[in-house]
């Protein structure tokens, strides 16, 4: 496509549109990409990105990653960090699916020892991790039971069985944002969400059998910190949220921002998807709260799918998950708003940053990694499409200047809608079967939604991130075998 004529090319992965571009900018937007990126993105990413840099208490720039395409509000891909006592909090800026993340288990187990295996083992996966919309999981708990998962994520999980003292410490703020109040949540989103916990959903989730070929291994050092120590090592990835229950929570503050914005804040609405409110009024506030809640849910959701995973390879080799080194790498989230400490304009100071559809990427040596992980930098998973495998990376120090935020995957290309033209559900099954890897779906039209040429080249969106400086490649992990909604 044509290139907004404004569009400045400050570095060979990174472009600028400045604020006479639109009025009412208050900060420049940025994109970062490679020229072959920025020219495939659709105009609505220009025009959301722009209408992001209009948002009062917005720092230094709006930001979009190399994989960002359209969205709600933000594009996706979208990073804003916000003054925390001037500035406002939106949640077209973290999406409906609030806290969709990335889990990545590595095994002992290799490609030999999985192969003849494999349809066994994503069969039984199928079957004891829910999928498609409208699932619900195998934890039956109480609403009020419910509300203690809001408030705990996966600290619930570990006291109550379904996880190891390891899989917190793995986790991105270790599976809890602190101040989330199920007091904020409404009774509509409570009922949407109890029952789904443990449950992978419909749309771009998915499980993922993977195997680390020598040959895919980028940085030998990164790999070994991270656990990728063996040749044809398994791993498994897995691509979830919050479900209905973020959903409605996104649904019922978005609504309730919407009615207060100009009545009582003076606001201006660029685009209803794009509704705020002040980060210090109590409805900015009340948001925050049972925005973390969602954050929790999700945290809980993926480690108890995780536990299931572990019951499966344990129940099919015969060894328990410890004999197995079924032991997380991470967990990272890429639809959230949070506080954290960054240098601004030469002064450590909190933020907020909006994230939609991008990954945080803390560099090596700081506050909140694991102390493995403080001299590597954080491990950053980000998923590409079921045909063409997906990537391990890693934080780089240089990072600073997008608040230490990557990618989160490949990046559409098209609608679903276009997608389901190019062809069917269950002849894109057989022909990925024929290529290698093993697919059970609960719907042939959601597979066909997810086929791999509706998504952007993830070597090409990965590479741009490492040549801005923001994550570095570590592996590529090819798909055996996928569940997906």
């Amino acid at each position: 496509m044509a290139l907004p004529s404004s569009l400045k090319k400050i570095s060979d992965t990174l472009w600028e549109l400045p604020v006479s571009y639109k009025p009412g900018m208050l900060v420049p937007a940025r994109i970062v990409a490679t020229e072959k990126l920025v020219r495939e993105m659709d105009a609505g990413v220009f025009d959301q990105v722009t209408n992001v840099a209009c948002l009062p208490g917005i720092i230094n720039y709006a930001y979009c990653m190399p994989d960002g395409h359209w969205g709600y509000g933000f594009p996706i891909g979208g990073v804003a960090a916000m003054d925390p006592q001037h500035g406002v909090i939106s949640p077209g800026g973290i999406g409906f699916d609030i806290n969709c993340g990335m889990r990545l288990v590595i095994t002992n187990l290799t490609l030999e020892e999985v192969k003849p295996h494999i349809h066994q083992l994503v069969d039984a996966l199928f079957y004891r991790v829910p999928s498609g919309v409208g699932c619900t999981g195998f934890i039956k708990c109480s609403q009020t039971e419910f509300r203690d998962i809001l408030e705990q994520g996966s600290r619930w999980c570990l006291k109550n069985g379904y996880a190891w003292p390891l899989d917190l410490e793995m986790t991105e703020e270790e599976g809890c944002f602190p101040g989330a109040d199920a007091s904020k949540v409404s009774h509509k989103a409570i009922e949407r969400g109890y029952d789904q916990v443990g449950t992978l959903g419909s749309g771009n989730h998915y499980c993922e059998i993977q195997v680390a070929k020598p040959e895919n291994i980028i940085d030998e050092s990164l790999a070994r910190a991270f656990g990728l120590t063996m040749p044809n090592q398994i791993a498994i990835m897995f691509h979830c949220g919050s479900r209905g229950f973020g959903h409605q929570v996104a649904t019922d503050y978005l609504q309730l921002f919407l009615s207060v914005m100009e009545r009582k804040y003076g606001l201006k609405k660029l685009d209803r998807e794009l509704s705020c409110a002040p980060f210090q009024s109590p409805e900015g506030q009340d948001y925050f709260a049972a925005m973390k809640c969602a954050v929790n849910m999700a945290f809980a959701n993926r480690q108890v799918i995780l536990h299931r995973i572990r019951e499966v390879f344990s129940s099919i080799f015969h060894k328990s998950p410890e004999d197995l080194g079924m032991n997380m790498v991470y967990d990272v989230a890429h639809n959230t708003a949070k506080i954290e400490k960054h240098v601004i304009n030469g002064k450590k100071r909190d933020v907020l940053i909006h994230r939609k559809g991008s990954t945080r990427a803390f560099g090596p040596g700081m506050e909140g990694l694991p102390d493995c992980y403080r001299e590597t930098g954080q491990p950053v998973i980000i998923g590409g499409s079921m045909e063409t495998g997906s990537y391990l990376l890693a934080g780089m120090k240089s990072g600073a200047e997008t608040f230490f935020s990557t990618a989160h995957g490949s990046g559409r290309t098209m609608s679903r809608h276009q997608a389901k033209k190019l062809g069917k559900g269950q002849k894109l099954q057989r022909d990925m079967e024929e290529r290698g890897i093993y697919v059970r779906t609960d719907s042939w039209g959601g597979l066909a939604e997810e086929a791999g040429a509706a998504y952007k080249n993830i070597d090409e969106v990965v590479e741009a991130t490492e040549l801005a400086g923001l994550s570095k490649r570590v592996a590529r992990l090819i798909p055996m075998g996928n569940i997906k909604g």
